[in-house]
């Protein structure tokens, strides 16, 4: 860790108190930088982009943690699904106490000209989920693997935050049901293309001048 990480490590711990009172603002900067015995001009150093830059550096403290949090698990899961489930559980349950800072982060990067920011906050989540959970994959499923579980971790994030359940049972649950429902695209996917595999080609189907005379659904003089 590099010490301007750890100074804005520092100074986002020492903000998340104020945020359920002043919101993400340049308030619960100002603070935070107090209350961490930092001068004034601190949070402006640190967080140029103002309270939407340190929302994204949450977001990525939050997976920094995570990883840890996933590596310490004893004893460890052992198939790729059960890390991916249980790294985000991880990363949900550290953050329960903070669950009105989230809120008003989600609600932040919500705003139209934060789109990018929150775009990369979440694919950078997902991607650190997978690279935890062991995923080494290079092909195009690397995008599609993020893409479809980048729509699980929203939506489990939003029935997190409106989860007052034990050990949040609730947000649990919707997470297994949607990883599931995730495990059987492979496996629809096969079925798919096997059963294709058994159908008659179309083009055999065309008239033999009609084959030589089509490629790409233009006739050749």
């Amino acid at each position: 860790m590099t010490d301007l990480e750890a100074r804005r490590d520092a100074l986002l711990l020492a903000t998340l108190p104020h945020v359920p009172f002043e919101g993400w603002t340049p308030r619960a900067l100002r603070e935070g930088a107090r209350e961490a015995g930092l001068d004034p001009t601190e949070p402006g150093t640190l967080f140029p982009g103002g309270p939407a830059e340190m929302v994204a550096h949450f977001s990525d403290f939050a997976d920094r943690r995570m990883e840890e949090d996933l590596l310490a698990l004893v004893p460890p899961p052992q198939k790729v699904g059960e890390r991916v489930r249980e790294a985000i559980r991880l990363r949900l349950e550290r953050w329960s106490g903070e669950r009105e800072a989230v809120r008003r982060a989600a609600s932040l990067l919500a705003m139209p000209q934060n789109a990018p920011l929150a775009g990369r906050a979440t694919f950078a989540t997902v991607d650190a989920i997978w690279h935890a959970a062991g995923d080494d994959s290079v092909d195009f499923s690397w995008y599609t693997k993020r893409a479809t579980l980048a729509a699980v971790f929203s939506t489990t994030v939003l029935v997190w935050l409106d989860d007052d359940s034990p050990d949040i049972e609730e947000t649990l649950a919707f997470l297994d049901r949607r990883l599931a429902d995730l495990a059987q695209i492979p496996k629809l996917r096969g079925r798919v293309e096997t059963r294709l595999s058994l159908l008659p080609n179309p083009m055999r189907l065309l008239p033999a001048r009609g084959r030589r005379g089509r490629r790409f659904g233009l006739t050749r003089g």
